[in-house]
């Protein structure tokens, strides 16, 4: 026209939008074999509707609460968000809800209630739901779907968003491949079904309306999420609306887009501005039934918003490949315009029109591909610092174990001297110079450089410190182990660092039970306590063995000549002294002959048999949700094929039993013993476990 339209936003192309985002719901569960054979209605529409089907592909953690951040912002969250996956704070960035709400959007929600607490005062009407009951498979989505037959009939809303849980809670509680999923998707389907029949029949001559159908995130083979397998990452897509054209065709691959291009595409829809740290890209099918002009409007946008957010966030925006490119687009772009407005409406417009779209389209994708490289790059220079103080922090504390782990449990860092020392001051200066040199030369933004100098030097000068103090503390251990040892002194206390480990153990492991993601993963928990357990025993008998030998061997002997000078006086004097006082003389004395010889190795030697044994326990039987289908060595012995070695075994097993119990028993035992192992193993030949060394092969044995 005659007038410029630069600053008004396009107008809406749908009246209202149906979001449906169903939990855990992977791309095959719609366009694989499940989908045909439980979700018909919805198959059919993608077929052969007025659909656009995509695989959209989701950028780890995929955790709920930064996928809905993802979808709604089209920005890209970080592991960070997994921390506040649990307690989700309301979500201040720019967002596709708070664009609607601005424009006077009534918008209501059903469904998981973490929606609720990161739009707080969004909604019109809402009614959450907690995700934390893994078990409930029916309440958990009866509780949305009760509001739809009302909500349907109403005419005040232009947005409704359903989040549906029940298919994550039977994931993680069964697995992808459970028979439960197939009347879970059913009831998906019939749902879908009644949304756009609803949808169909309210629809207006002037405006469409528009249902989309997506996961916020997959699942693996084992039912879990949060990590970057294929069937984590991977969700359905589908924008169906009477707007588009009958797929005459029949649908091959869907192609593969972004999650973050969801809020781009929506924010076109909606007549919306699109969010301001979106990275996503518009996908063009959606609005491809406008005119040429129209979706050149529609991508030109896109392109000025990525331009704008990659000119915000990199010094040297205009060598960015993405950035020429869009300007290359955009004066194609206004070359177009001219002849559009000349009145030119032949083929040859068209044609140089679909050129530009193109021109357009891979300005957007490698915008889209810097911008999200940037989000993954970190404050090394930062990080590194903080990496540092750790690992002196860390040094330190290793060279205190041996003697904070001891009976006084005392260990002295001498900070004097090395406060004063030459070298002190040398590492502050050289770490200064270091600070000035990379502040002035680093490009990017540094959250350690935008420290006062005040800060930045004292933190110079705790690294400073802190290497003195180790160099100080190894100087220290070589001094004293080069001097005759001491008697250490035994301490009065009545706790050991090993009850303090097992009442810490139980009290952690009790508290652990709080959080669903520790209870699916128990056995790690056993497994950390077990060995930090047997270190723990082994530093035990290395101080009872070497610290306290000396002191042991001094202090029985002067218990022995007491308790002889109380027997010679009891002797004269006619005292009867109690038989307690031999069996604390034996054993004040044995304390002297604690682990002698063998003995003394092989207790030694017991907790890293322990630890190595716990060790081949772990890799035979994989078991929780993360690592359950990885495999281990409990499926090679249960497969038909090493029958025999699993026989084997377990006829060792209980060979050894019989051996290292039988000692003890009388005959009658004896004989009883080996008759109940004996049934055992027999039980297990009768049920195909294990085979019988006499069994014939083409003969099955009886029961």
């Amino acid at each position: 026209g005659m007038v410029s339209n630069w600053t008004k936003i396009p107008p809406p192309l749908f009246k209202k939008v149906v979001i449906v985002l169903i939990d855990a719901l992977r791309d095959d569960f719609v366009f694989g074999s499940k989908g045909k054979q439980f979700m018909p209605y919805t198959t059919q529409v993608v077929e052969k509707g007025t659909s656009y089907s995509f695989i959209a592909e989701a950028k780890p953690p995929t955790v709920t609460m930064p996928r809905i951040k993802a979808l709604m912002t089209g920005s890209i969250p970080g592991f960070i968000d997994v921390v506040v996956n649990l307690n989700s704070p309301a979500l201040l960035d720019d967002n596709l809800i708070w664009q609607a709400k601005t424009a006077g959007k009534r918008i209501i929600f059903y469904g998981d209630d973490t929606w609720v607490k990161l739009f707080p005062k969004h909604f019109v009407e809402y009614d959450g739901t907690t995700s934390f009951f893994v078990s409930d498979f029916t309440e958990v989505d009866d509780n949305v779907t009760r509001h739809l037959d009302r909500v349907l009939r109403r005419e005040d809303w232009d947005l409704l968003i359903l989040h549906y849980l029940g298919l994550d809670h039977i994931g993680h509680m069964t697995g992808p491949n459970s028979p439960l999923v197939g009347p879970k998707l059913r009831e998906m389907d019939n749902i879908l079904k009644k949304i756009h029949i609803s949808l169909l029949s309210k629809e207006e001559a002037s405006l469409p309306n528009l249902l989309v159908v997506c996961g916020d995130h997959g699942m693996s083979e084992t039912g879990s999420h949060g990590g970057s397998s294929e069937g984590e990452v991977h969700t359905p897509l589908l924008f169906i609306s009477s707007a588009f054209e009958k797929r005459s065709a029949p649908l091959g691959q869907p192609e593969h887009v972004q999650q973050t291009d969801l809020a781009s595409t929506l924010a076109i829809g909606l007549g919306l501005p699109i969010s301001r740290n979106s990275v996503g890209n518009l996908i063009l099918p959606v609005v491809g039934g406008k005119t040429m002009r129209e979706q050149l409007r529609f991508v030109h946008l896109n392109g000025f918003q990525l331009s704008r957010l990659l000119q915000e966030n990199t010094p040297a925006y205009e060598k960015d490949p993405g950035y020429e490119h869009f300007k290359i687009a955009e004066k194609s772009h206004g070359n177009w315009i001219k002849l559009y407005l000349e009145g030119n409406n032949s083929e040859i417009l068209l044609n140089l029109g679909k050129k530009v779209l193109k021109q357009y389209l891979d300005a957007l994708k490698a915008l889209s591909s810097s911008l999200s490289k940037q989000v993954a790059q970190y404050d090394m220079y930062s990080m590194m610092v903080g990496t540092v103080i750790i690992m002196e922090v860390l040094l330190l504390l290793l060279l205190s174990v041996p003697k904070a782990l001891s009976k006084r449990a005392e260990f002295e860092v001498p900070l004097s001297p090395p406060l004063f020392s030459l070298l002190f001051y040398l590492m502050c200066l050289m770490l200064c110079a270091v600070h000035v040199i990379v502040c002035t030369s680093a490009e990017s933004l540094c959250y350690f450089c935008s420290m006062s100098w005040l800060t930045a030097v004292g933190v110079m000068m705790l690294i400073s410190a802190l290497m003195c103090g180790i160099l100080s503390a190894v100087a220290k251990i070589f001094e004293n182990s080069r001097l005759p040892p001491k008697s250490p002194v035994v301490s009065s206390s009545s706790w050991s660092e090993i009850d303090v480990l097992i009442l810490a153990g139980t009290i952690g492991h009790v508290l652990s039970l709080g959080a669903s993601s520790f209870i699916e993963e128990e056995h790690q928990t056993w497994y950390f306590l077990i060995n930090t357990l047997c270190l723990m025993l082994c530093q035990e008998l290395c101080r009872n063995n070497f610290l306290l030998k000396e002191y042991d061997l001094q202090h029985s002997t002067n218990v022995k000549q007491n308790f002889e000078s109380i027997g010679e006086t009891s002797e004269c004097k006619n005292i009867d002294i109690p038989a307690a006082s031999n069996s604390k003389l034996g054993k004040a004395t044995s304390s002297s002959e604690f682990m002698k010889g063998s003995d003394k190795w092989i207790s030694l030697a017991t907790p890293w048999i322990i630890l190595i044994c716990c060790r081949l326990l772990r890799s035979l039987n994989q078991t929780g949700v993360q690592w359950a289908h990885r495999p281990d060595f409990g499926h090679w012995l249960t497969s038909s094929e090493h029958k025999s070695e699993l026989s084997f075994l377990a006829a060792v097993s209980l060979l050894m039993i019989f051996f290292l119990v039988q000692r003890r028993c009388s005959l009658v035992s004896k004989i009883a013993m080996a008759l109940g192992l004996l049934g055992v193993y027999s039980y297990r030949a009768a049920i195909g476990n294990v085979i019988f060394p006499w069994q014939r092969g083409d003969k099955d044995i009886s029961k």
